[in-house]
């Protein structure tokens, strides 16, 4: 048997947390919340188990990108001077990958994330890869890309965890896209513009131009 991997009692300590919010929540934003701030989420874990912010955010990354724990974004506007602004507020719960992880799995669950469709009787000529993700296969090349910045962002020294948090779940969610024959063109806009300008930033330029020539295409028109 191999050695214990010390972040895994880290993440159980983080989903635990997360899965105790979840239990005890009578609505889900809010003090009593299912759905927490990160802020709160350092906070309380700092509280309960003495972790430190870079232990509960790398960690988190990870309970994210395996899917138990996602994000909940919150558009809001705010009042400043001459009129309001859009806000986003970003919240983080447990998901249900998550739940299953403590409880056990349930009869509830479905078998994919694509569960009760016929995928190939959609029209849409898709592939299923080996982590499960369902891509258009016009658009593979694509998502093996945007794999390659999500694992570039994750080894670089240039980005704050939070940071690498926030693109790590952007990638994800414009790979989602890709399971479309035809992407929204706005989401899909809105996502890689933002990513683009955090992982240039970052000195991650050679990846990120790459991406940016096979998505392209994408959005043209």
């Amino acid at each position: 048997m191999g050695a214990v991997n010390p972040n895994d009692v880290i993440r159980n300590e983080i989903l635990q947390y997360f899965y105790d919010r979840n239990a005890n929540a009578t609505s889900r934003f809010g003090k009593k919340g299912s759905a927490v701030k990160i802020s709160d989420v350092k906070r309380e874990l700092k509280t309960e188990h003495g972790l430190t912010q870079q232990q509960v955010m790398s960690n988190l990354t990870y309970l994210i990108d395996r899917g138990w724990v996602k994000t909940v974004e919150q558009e809001k506007t705010v009042q400043v001077k001459g009129g309001t602004v859009p806000s986003v507020v970003t919240w983080y719960e447990i998901a249900a990958p998550g739940i299953e992880k403590l409880e056990g799995e349930s009869e509830f669950k479905p078998q994919d994330r694509f569960a009760g469709i016929n995928i190939n009787a959609t029209g849409s000529n898709v592939v299923t890869l080996g982590d499960g993700n369902v891509v258009n296969v016009r658009y593979e090349e694509l998502h093996r890309g945007l794999d390659e910045l999500k694992a570039a962002v994750a080894e670089s020294d240039q980005m704050s965890n939070a940071e690498k948090l926030d693109v790590a779940a952007d990638i994800e969610s414009l790979k989602d896209q890709l399971a479309k024959a035809e992407p929204n063109k706005g989401v899909v806009r809105a996502l890689w513009t933002g990513i683009e300008r955090v992982v240039t930033i970052a000195g991650l330029v050679d990846v990120a131009v790459k991406v940016g020539v096979l998505i392209a295409p994408l959005l043209a028109g």
